[in-house]
């Protein structure tokens, strides 16, 4: 078997909040709970479990890229402008309002609620190989 990510945990302020939010507006469905995980899978068999972070403890914002094909990027993008997300060209929010164009297709940068770093793409980094 080939190396694979099958999962990684997501620490949030509030875990059932920012997963229903990923799952909103991805179009994703939101798993049961189980122990101390909320998982949202994708398409490709990755799982981010979300889990609430123990209370005063600081979220490290990371970053999470999601591939999707134009017709889920229409529909994610039209959730976020629906939800008033605020959204970015760049990840170092210099372009606000606007999308990039990277690689021939199309990326967003939206900000989930704990503060992480979303991304939707259309085209991998460096294009299709």
């Amino acid at each position: 078997m080939s190396v694979q990510l099958n999962h990684t945990i997501v620490f949030a302020r509030d875990k059932r909040v920012s997963a229903e939010f990923l799952g909103e507006v991805l179009g994703l469905e939101v798993g049961k709970e189980w122990g101390p995980f909320i998982p949202v899978s994708t398409s490709n068999g990755v799982t981010l479990d979300f889990a609430t972070a123990p209370e005063g403890t600081d979220i490290t914002p990371q970053h999470y890229a999601f591939l999707v094909s134009e017709e889920e990027f229409d529909a994610a993008f039209d959730r976020i402008k629906r939800m008033k997300l605020p959204y970015f060209a760049d990840p170092h929010q210099q372009h606000p309002n606007e999308i990039n164009h990277n690689d021939g297709g199309r990326g967003v940068y939206f900000p989930d609620p704990a503060g992480h770093g979303m991304e939707i793409l259309t085209v991998p980094y460096g294009g299709w190989k």
